[in-house]
C-alpha cells in the first residue's frame, strides 16, 4: 500500500491527515486510547511533550548568522497579526456596537491574535526554509490570554508571567545553542525533524472536538475563514517585505488551540464581557478547527505558487 504517497499528495498532508484523524478519535472515540501507559501518551495529554521536542529541533535549525533577520521577520509577523486583530476588533466594537454577524469583539480578538504554534512549526518545517520556524521565538509572545488581556483591559506587560514565556523559549534556546556549537548535532536533529510532525499533529487533533463547529454554527465558521484571510494576507505581505518567502506568514494564519480559554479569562478580568464569554468560547473553538483545516491548505498553495514562480524565472 502506498500510504505515505497518498498522504503527501494531500496539501500539508503530514500535518493535516494525522490532525484530522486525531480530531475524529477525540470526537467519536474519546476513550479509545486512554488506557494508560505509552498508548495514552499519544493522546492530547502528550501534545506538550511532542511540541517541546519540535521546539528543540526548530531551535537546532537556527544559525547565528540568520538570527537578526529571523528575529526581524518574527516581530514583523507578530505585529501584523496583532495589528489586524486589534483593528478588526475595534471595528466590531465601535461601528457595530460589539457584534457583527453574531460575532462579538471578544470572539474576534481571541481568535485572531493567537497563532497555533505547533501547526506553524510543523508547516514551516515541511515547507519553509531554515529561518521560517525560528520566527516563532518572537511569535510565542502571542501564546495564551495575556496579549488579548493587554489589549482589552489595558494592563502592562508585567501581567505576563516570565516563567510562561521561558517554558516556550527554553527548548528553542537549548536546541539553538547545541546546533550552533556542533554542526553535526544540527544536521542530526534537522534531518529527523519531519518524523515528529505527524505525532504532533495527531496529539494536537485529540485536543479538538469536531462537534464544536456544529455548536458554533455559521458565525464560528466565518470567524475561522476571516482569521485565515485577514491575518494571512497581512502576515504574508509583511514576511515578503522583510525578506522572507511568505511561507511563515501563511503558516501564521491560524487560531491557537489555547485561544478558547481567552474569552473566559478576559471576562474574569472585566465583567462587562461576562455575557458574551460563553458563545465567544464556542466560536473561537470552531475557528481553531476551521483554521486547522484551511491554514495548511493556504500555506501549501502559497508554497506551490512560490516554487512555480521560481521554476518560471529560472
Amino acid at each position: 500500500m502506498k500510504i505515505y504517497r497518498a498522504i503527501t499528495r494531500v496539501p500539508g498532508g503530514l500535518m493535516t491527515v494525522p490532525l484530522f484523524l486525531g480530531m475524529v478519535v477525540n470526537t467519536f472515540f474519546p476513550n479509545l486510547l486512554k488506557i494508560g501507559g505509552f498508548t495514552q501518551a499519544l493522546t492530547g495529554v502528550g501534545y506538550p511533550t511532542v511540541l517541546a521536542m519540535y521546539l528543540f529541533t526548530a531551535g537546532a535549525n537556527m544559525s547565528v548568522k540568520t538570527a537578526p533577520r529571523m528575529l526581524r521577520r518574527g516581530f514583523g509577523i507578530l505585529l501584523s497579526k496583532v495589528a489586524v486583530a486589534t483593528a478588526f476588533t475595534l471595528l466590531v466594537a465601535k461601528l457595530f456596537h460589539g457584534s457583527l454577524l453574531g460575532l462579538s469583539s471578544l470572539a474576534v480578538m481571541s481568535a485572531m491574535v493567537n497563532t497555533n504554534g505547533g501547526m506553524f512549526l510543523a508547516l514551516t518545517g515541511v515547507m519553509g526554509d531554515e529561518e521560517d520556524a525560528g520566527t516563532y521565538v518572537v511569535q510565542s509572545i502571542e501564546t495564551g490570554p495575556f496579549l488579548p488581556m493587554l489589549i482589552f483591559v489595558g494592563a502592562g506587560l508585567a501581567v505576563i508571567p516570565w516563567l510562561t514565556m521561558m517554558s516556550v523559549i527554553a527548548p528553542i534556546a537549548a536546541g539553538a545553542i547545541l546546533g550552533n556549537l556542533d554542526e553535526e548535532l544540527r544536521t542530526f536533529f534537522v534531518s529527523h525533524e519531519a518524523i515528529i510532525v505527524p505525532f504532533m499533529a495527531f496529539t494536537l487533533g485529540q485536543t479538538i472536538d469536531l462537534r464544536s463547529v456544529v455548536a458554533a454554527g455559521l458565525p464560528g465558521i466565518l470567524l475561522g475563514v476571516g482569521v485565515v484571510v485577514l491575518t494571512g494576507a497581512a502576515c504574508i505581505a509583511t514576511d515578503l517585505a522583510l525578506g522572507g518567502t511568505g511561507v511563515a506568514g501563511a503558516a501564521a494564519s491560524s487560531t491557537a488551540g489555547n485561544s478558547a480559554v481567552v474569552p473566559q479569562s478576559i471576562a474574569m478580568a472585566d465583567r462587562r464581557y461576562a455575557a458574551v464569554a460563553a458563545p465567544a468560547t464556542i466560536q473561537v473553538s470552531a475557528s481553531v478547527i476551521v483554521t486547522a483545516i484551511l491554514t495548511p491548505l493556504v500555506t501549501s498553495w502559497w508554497y506551490k505558487r512560490l516554487n512555480k514562480n521560481r521554476v518560471g524565472s529560472s
